[in-house]
């Protein structure tokens, strides 16, 4: 039963109740589950109510009786109102269960009619409280649901309270929520059971910002003003959302430098308590609002007289946050500040710019005020905007630097030089290197309906393509247009035919095709005299090269380091650094290549380059994963993911390394569904070369998971993808001793065989030392399969050296876990006549060396195969036909549950494939258990492998 139906409202999708609130929620449900309570707390906006609705909707189902209250602060002073509202409509249910005294206390304060009151029958009208919720309960539990717990009336909190703390093991739970501005939440606690769980919903992040904002519709906001979104709101969602509804309802979207425009709704939310300051105070914060870090002696020498005291004076009424060890002055919530300056008319805030232009320290920020302050062109504050912008630059912030170009474009004036163009495709580049490529995007896309020049209108196209990312296939009709506007010009040709190069390998898949575009731009730049553009190129082929195994490889990664060097590209994700590195990571030199890839990281980092670092740490964590520093390796590519996330670059190749990383150290479940996400973006893109990696590390997941079958289909298909690409190396995705592995546990030794000679035959010509390794390691298995096993573990004693000694710490663990299961096996089913296997029959060895390596799942296998004995580490084989018969009397729905329980998938894995939820598979599996006469999901397994089930 649920009373209170104005409370509820239309459903929503999931997503939109509780992104950014996924692990709170789980946290809550658990709660819930266990039967206990929640009391949901935070700021005013944070999403306490929607958090509340999900929960309520998730858990209180038609088995429940649901009594509801949303208290308002208006209706605070009405004595029992919270009480009205969650017996109300129950009353007749359960009076009949109460004593008269009870019945009539309870009666009185519900309608107020009767002389009973709180003060004559005060302990009547608290037990009747407990009795009616304890007759409710006595039909089935009962979920409390109050939201706006600091505005119940004291009367009704206090009878809950009481209620609450006597109902021990009584099925009622609470689910509250109560606004708070710090911790102060305990003392709302008093209301709710003993066992409630505290529950603490803090700020978004950008990307969450990014998500709901999306998931509302507000997709054409750039990723630069979901940023300023996300620093205005604070990350409060209703902030948040109110400012990207009025930004996407606004004409015009404000100007660089400016802040956002800040909705009626929310000023008045924010800004009540300013009608309390005095004139003078106000301006005071105004020019603090309008200051990139205000201070007292800031604000002194923008002609602030009386700053402290006024200061003082908004600190006492909440707009200032007090902090004695800090210098700067920080306004209680960023949208105070926002909404301070939205409110001001334009000409005080030219006014107080122009103050700040002589009185900041910094030129960058001097600069930016006296642009603000200043209407119309002015060739001078212009030339002042494009040197503050080339200091930022230098200083490593190219967002700043796009910001200041953009400002100076806007003051420069038409017949300039440079003219006003010219700064904007500048602001463009800094952009890109940013990280924000849809502002880049949509500045170049602005110079193109003005410019005929073929130099400007070449350098706006090479800034669309750019921005464009892995997903070149989206950009292909600028292609045409972009070399009729570079004509026969070799430096404005060597400059399309490098892009070029670049569609041929990720949309084209063709490997080669990529190389000669590559080498055709580094010949046409050197003869234009444009070195970056052929460095940038010349780095290109290398690592094309690298990645086919082509002979001349070596030699082009001398050329595209050979002096002299440009900084930029020595240091930029596709540059010289970069092929590099690659060449060192699959020549198996780890520790240079560590060495190399830090010092880039440094560097771009230094510099401000995003889309840089955000490839620079996947490649950090690729060497620390190779060197066996897994859990290190782990939060290098989960810096990468968040930043990637962050700025829309690179996700799915960030995604795919943390997929690798997570199935190594930490989530195997998130491992498979990162790589699927991988494999998603790739897709999507086009981008052949990416997918191939996507399912490598899909493939890595399913086989730590335990699914060698998935393993096998994953695998194949990445190895139809590369020969179809022409990738012959096989250091570059690692994937085939996985994939021979697998095919010996589902019993095809024969292809496994074939898999480990054909990619033996390329690592042995490329000197892959490491791949060999492995390599050698999948033919023990092999030999073990075919009942070789004296032969196995001489091989597998070796490989495990071999590696130890390349530095691949996790594949050496994984050497010693081989041969500790291949031990265990033959001791547990000894062959007749057959000599006992060298070595010690134990798995303490393979434990050390994962445990070194913080590789925890791998952990969790050995722990699994030490406990169980050697049946658990037997291959995996087909469902035999007996398994597939017994599946017959299921349903549709109920056999792919069971089928894929058979292959070793987890109910989170079934759930994600079959597009239900977790509960409907549990249920599904119930009724499984039920038809087949078995009682849990490893009897399926056990049916899978035509055992007997006890």
């Amino acid at each position: 039963m649920t009373v209170r139906r104005d409370f509820q409202e239309p459903p929503r999708s999931r997503p939109d109740q509780v992104i950014g609130r996924e692990e709170l929620f789980a946290s809550a449900c658990e709660q819930l589950g266990r039967g206990g309570s929640v009391l949901l707390h935070g700021p005013a906006g944070i999403g306490k109510s929607t958090v509340l609705r999900a929960l309520a909707a998730d858990y209180g189902g038609a088995d429940r009786t649901v009594l509801r209250c949303s208290a308002t602060e208006s209706e605070s002073h009405l004595p029992f109102l919270a009480l009205a509202d969650l017996f109300g409509l129950v009353l007749d249910d359960v009076s009949g269960a109460l004593p008269g005294a009870q019945r009539t206390a309870l009666e009185s304060a519900l309608t107020g009619r009767g002389e009973s009151t709180l003060q004559r029958d005060g302990l009547a009208l608290r037990l009747a409280v407990l009795s009616a919720l304890r007759a409710l309960a006595a039909k089935g539990p009962v979920l409390v649901v109050a939201d706006d717990l600091q505005w119940l009336d004291a009367a009704s909190a206090e009878l809950l309270g009481f209620a609450a703390r006597r109902l021990g093991d009584t099925p009622v739970q609470m689910l509250c929520a109560v606004r708070t501005e710090g911790q102060e939440y305990d003392r709302h606690l008093p209301a709710s059971p003993p066992d409630t769980l505290a529950v603490r919903l803090g700020p978004l992040s950008r990307t969450q910002v990014s998500a709901l904002l999306d998931h509302r519709g507000y997709t054409p906001l750039s990723r630069s003003t979901i940023r300023d979104i996300h620093r205005t709101s604070g990350g409060n969602p209703l902030f948040a959302l109110e400012l990207g509804r009025a930004l996407a309802e606004s004409p015009a979207r404000p100007r660089p430098g400016e802040p956002l425009p800040v909705p009626t709704s929310l000023r008045a939310l924010v800004l009540s308590r300013l009608e309390m300051l005095s004139d003078e105070a106000r301006r005071t914060l105004l020019v603090a609002s309008a200051g990139a870090r205000p201070t007292l002696a800031l604000l002194h020498a923008a002609g602030r007289e009386h700053a402290e005291a006024e200061t003082a004076q908004a600190a006492a009424l909440g707009l200032l946050a007090t902090d004695p060890e800090a210098p700067a002055l920080r306004f209680a919530h960023p949208l105070i500040s926002a909404a301070l300056y939205a409110e001001a008319p334009a000409q005080e805030r030219r006014a107080v710019h122009a103050a700040l232009s002589t009185a900041a320290s910094d030129p960058i920020e001097r600069a930016r005020h006296l642009a603000l302050a200043t209407t119309g062109t002015d060739p001078d504050v212009a030339a002042r905007l494009a040197e503050a912008g080339a200091l930022a630059r230098d200083r490593g912030a190219p967002s700043v630097a796009a910001s200041l170009g953009l400002l100076a474009a806007r003051h420069t004036p038409a017949d300039s030089t440079p003219g006003p163009d010219e700064r904007r495709l500048l602001a463009a580049e800094d952009a890109i290197t940013a990280g924000e490529a849809d502002l880049a995007r949509d500045i170049a896309r602005d110079v193109l309906t003005r410019a005929t020049v073929p130099a400007e209108r070449v350098r706006a196209w090479m800034v669309v393509i750019e921005a464009a990312g892995q997903a070149l296939g989206d950009v292909d009709a600028v292609f045409p247009q972009v070399l009729a506007d570079a004509g026969d010009d070799p430096r404005l040709l060597a400059q399309v035919y490098y892009q070029l190069a670049w569609r041929g390998l990720v949309v084209e898949g063709d490997f080669a095709e990529a190389r000669k575009e590559a080498a055709h731009a580094a010949e046409l730049a050197a003869r234009g005299g444009d070195r970056r553009t052929e460095l940038m190129a010349l780095s290109f082929q290398a690592s094309t090269e690298t990645l086919m195994g082509h002979p001349d490889a070596p030699a082009t990664v001398k050329r595209a380091l050979k002096e002299p060097q440009d900084p930029y590209v020595a240091c930029h994700h596709n540059g010289a650094g970069s092929a590099r590195f690659r060449w060192l990571i699959m020549s198996d030199q780890l520790p240079e290549a560590r060495a190399t890839i830090t010092a880039l990281l440094r560097e771009v980092r230094r510099r401000g380059m995003v889309e840089s670092e955000v490839h620079f740490l996947r490649f950090l964590a690729d060497t620390e994963l190779r060197s066996g520093h897994c859990g290190r390796a782990l939060d290098l590519a989960r810096e990468s993911l968040r930043l990637a996330r962050d700025s829309g670059i690179g996700e799915g190749a960030s995604a795919m390394l943390a997929s690798l990383a997570e199935a190594s150290a930490g989530d195997v479940d998130r491992a498979l569904a990162l790589a699927r996400e991988a494999a998603d973006h790739a897709e999507v893109d086009g981008d052949q070369m990416y997918l191939s990696r996507a399912l490598a590390a899909l493939g890595y997941a399913q086989l730590v998971a335990g699914d060698p079958a998935a393993t096998v289909r994953s695998l194949r298909r990445v190895r139809e993808l590369e020969q179809g690409l022409g990738i012959n190396d096989p250091g570059r995705g690692r994937w085939h001793g996985d994939l021979a592995e697998a095919l010996v546990r589902i019993g095809e030794p024969g292809e496994a065989q074939d898999v480990i000679d054909t990619t033996r035959a390329h690592a042995l010509r490329l000197g892959r030392q490491s791949v060999l390794a492995v390599l050698d390691r999948a033919e023990a298995l092999v030999r073990a399969a075919r009942g070789e096993h004296e032969a196995a573990v001489v091989r597998l004693t070796s490989v495990q050296d071999r590696l130890s000694r390349l530095g691949y710490g996790l594949e050496e663990a994984r050497a010693a876990f081989a041969l500790a299961r291949l031990r265990a096996q033959a001791a547990a089913s000894p062959r007749p006549g057959a000599r006992p296997l060298p070595g010690p029959v134990s798995y303490d060895e393979a434990a050390r060396l994962f445990r070194r390596c913080r590789a925890l799942p791998w952990l969790r296998q050995v722990d699994a195969a030490a406990t169980a004995g050697p049946t658990a580490v037997e291959p995996a084989a087909a469902a035999p036909p007996v398994a597939l018969d017994a599946l017959e009397g299921l349903a549709a729905m109920e056999r792919q549950v069971a089928s894929l329980v058979m292959e070793g998938a987890t109910n989170r894995e079934i759930a994600a494939r079959l597009f239900i939820s977790v509960k409907t598979v549990e249920a599904t599996l119930t009724r499984v258990y039920r038809k087949l006469g078995i009682r849990s999901r490893v009897d399926i397994v056990r049916l899978a492998a035509g055992r007997r089930t006890t």
